[in-house]
């Protein structure tokens, strides 16, 4: 086998066994090693005929009358339970990674401590568990000290049982409650990835190591119980991870430090975006045999049976941006995506795990060949759509996933009310004198959908209603809804280009409760009306 490089891998003639493998290279008279990557070229998919639907949430935000300060993995396997009832089969959570949770806290799941664990907020309390009352905000510091509390008596698991990787994980959070989260700012020797006992909190490394050992039994059993059901979890692959998180520590080598990642100024965006995480090396990724790749991607495979890669055109480029430099001065960076391709259809087969790729925005054309190609579906968002009295607006396709919005996205009934568009001002990502355009186009875009499906734009309950119909009516294999789209929620979980700590993004609960959820015979009737569009 000839490499791109003009090395040569002496390959047996049968073909290799799907996998990772360390095979003999031969490079300038020396013989190395390097990995090669045997995958199915297309994703795994379920056998038969696909017409499904589910709802999408955020865990976190979910609330029932037993709840403590966030939504906990019972919520979660009760909303799935209300929704296999009525025939839908998935129920789709934003990443359910760890976050800084210590002041100051950084509670979007977009922004994890890292993409190789779990985030110990989710955990089922079991008898340690104590309800909360109904709190204004998320918050994930009150959240942190209750798990702490019901964690506190727990003995540290065998730790002849534990993995290197968890080890130095709950190593690496101790230390940072004693030398601080910036460890760029630690010691020398410790910042280079040798930790003392003295730089370690032994009360938080063992609270870590606790607190993994049982939310992995957890979901493990979360993952049984739904394949017997027949039902499946979706996740989000994240794009990346903060840069004080344990994965940028452990691999620094694989992490270009002093850059960060966004999206350059555009129509949307006209300010750009920095979204905060460091990119990995793309050379580097490839020396490692993309080894942390292939673990982030198999964490959640093993658990999702549906999982969408955020922004998958990340695989191709990602927009660089220097630190100290403005939005527009980034550069775009190529990345090896048939690699990444190539782990994702093995980590998809390997778990009889289904992969969606969020195509949205300016999508290279490498991409939509590459979906198609490697059997992932894209995505359709209504919002997105032109709906305009033109031309008939063409509906989702067998090839994607159909959704109203995103959590990146105003609710539907904000986005019938331009909501968002006061917000963006607001928040200075949209120019005021480009407002009134703005609010135009959207005006005529309501109406233009009001006028496709035949309902009043004063009646949202109606059009809500039609619009889903005709989403099952497609020929999408899954049709997600926004869960609080349900009760034309009207105040969006986030808006994009805006830290948390200005506007309160990823902590606002939801305004109502499970319980009412599920005797509302409105949404009732939305959720069964659905499944007879699916199913006719």
């Amino acid at each position: 086998m000839q490499l791109e490089d003009g090395s040569v891998v002496p390959l047996e003639t049968r073909p290799l066994p799907y996998g990772y493998h360390r095979l003999e290279v031969e490079r300038s008279g020396r013989h190395e090693t390097c990995t090669v990557i045997s995958a199915p070229v297309q994703a795994f998919r379920r056998p038969g005929a696909h017409r499904s639907w589910g709802v999408g949430t955020q865990l976190a935000a979910l609330r029932s009358a037993r709840s403590r300060s966030l939504g906990d993995l019972r919520d979660l396997q009760s909303l799935c339970t209300w929704v296999g009832a009525r025939g839908g089969d998935l129920v789709t959570a934003l990443p359910l990674l760890p976050t800084f949770n210590e002041a100051p806290p950084e509670p979007s799941p977009y922004s994890p401590v890292s993409r190789l664990f779990w985030s110990e907020l989710i955990l089922d309390l079991g008898d340690a568990h104590r309800p909360s009352e109904r709190p204004a905000t998320l918050d994930v510091t009150r959240a942190d000290a209750e798990v702490r509390a019901a964690l506190a008596g727990h003995q540290v698991p065998d730790r002849s049982h534990l993995d290197e990787e968890l080890a130095r994980y709950a190593r690496f959070r101790g230390a940072q409650a004693r030398l601080g989260r910036n460890w760029r700012a630690w010691p020398s020797q410790a910042r280079a990835g040798t930790l003392e006992p003295d730089h370690v909190d032994d009360e938080v490394e063992r609270f870590h190591l606790v607190a993994q050992t049982l939310v992995r039994r957890q979901l493990d059993d979360l993952r049984k119980g739904l394949d017997r059901d027949g039902f499946r979890l979706g996740l989000d692959l994240a794009v990346g991870v903060h840069p004080d998180g344990y994965d940028p520590w452990s691999r620094q080598t694989l992490f270009a430090d002093g850059m960060s990642v966004g999206a350059p100024p555009d129509e949307g965006f006209p300010s750009g975006q920095d979204w905060g995480f460091t990119p990995v090396l793309p050379e580097a990724s490839r020396r490692e045999g993309h080894r942390y790749l292939a673990s982030s991607i198999g964490l959640q495979a093993g658990l999702a049976g549906v999982l969408r890669v955020d922004h998958i055109m990340a695989w191709t480029r990602l927009y660089w941006i220097p630190h100290g430099l403005r939005l527009h001065e980034g550069t775009y960076v190529s990345y090896p995506a048939e690699e990444s391709f190539a782990i994702l259809t093995l980590e998809s087969d390997r778990n009889r795990c289904e992969v969606v790729g969020e195509n949205l925005g300016t999508v290279p054309r490498e991409i939509d060949k590459a979906l198609p190609r490697h059997r992932i579906w894209g995505m359709y968002l209504a919002q997105f759509q032109e709906w305009t009295g033109k031309q008939e607006t063409a509906p989702p396709t067998a090839r994607d996933m159909a959704l109203i919005g995103t959590h990146d996205t105003p609710t539907f009934a904000g986005w019938l009310a331009g909501n968002d568009i006061g917000e963006r001002i607001h928040y200075g990502l949209l120019a005021e004198q480009a407002a009134p355009a703005v609010r135009e186009e959207r005006t005529w875009a309501a109406y233009w959908l009001a006028q496709r499906l035949g309902r009043p734009l004063e009646d949202p309950a109606a059009l809500l209603a039609e619009l889903l119909d005709w989403l099952g009516r497609s020929d999408s294999p899954l049709v997600v809804p926004w869960l609080e789209d349900l009760w034309l929620e009207d105040h969006a979980v986030n808006l994009p280009g805006t830290p948390s700590s200005v506007r309160p993004n990823w902590q606002r609960p939801m305004r109502r409760l499970l319980d009412e959820i599920f005797t509302d015979p409105e949404v009732d009737g939305l959720t069964r009306r659905l499944q007879r569009t699916r199913n006719p």
